[in-house]
């Protein structure tokens, strides 16, 4: 089966009602995780974005005091998962400012670690370019919040 391209659904969106349109999205969050996580989002923390950013800042400091450091290879893997759970949090709510909230504190929470990431190539590496990338976000947004964030940036390097 072929997927219908987004021009194709949103013209078919269009033509549903309310209800048929409640029952389809219900129906698709019954399917994937991911799916229902975004409608969460959407539905309840979509108007409280500090709210939701330092909820995901508490659960990003529990999964750091959760990392295995019993040697570099378990905390490559779960700081890597940490990674990729911020970047799915970030899909879902679209906002710059979030994104580069959360990413420079994943890089505050990586460079405080211990024992240090700079003692494994990979994790200095991914620390790296994490911090490059953030660069290159803070550049997108308004010269003050740059400003900011950069100060924040100085201080990681």
């Amino acid at each position: 089966m072929k997927a219908a391209s987004l021009k194709e659904v949103k013209s078919e969106l269009s033509h549903k009602s309310p209800q048929e349109l409640m029952e389809l999205c219900l129906r698709l969050s019954r399917f994937k995780k991911e799916n229902k996580e975004l409608l969460t989002y959407l539905l309840f923390e979509n108007a409280d974005e500090e709210g939701y950013i330092e909820s995901i800042k508490s659960a990003m400091d529990v999964e750091f005091e959760a990392i295995n450091t019993d040697s570099y290879f378990y905390m490559r893997k779960t700081i890597r998962k940490i990674l990729r759970l911020i970047k799915k949090y970030i899909r879902y709510s679209q906002n710059k400012e979030t994104e580069v909230e959360l990413l420079l504190y994943f890089a505050g929470k990586l460079k405080e670690f211990n024992p240090s990431i700079f003692k494994s190539k990979a994790l200095e590496n991914l620390y790296n370019r994490n911090l490059d990338f953030i660069k290159k976000k803070v550049s997108l947004l308004h010269e003050d919040l740059q400003y900011d964030y950069r100060l924040e940036i100085e201080e990681l390097e």
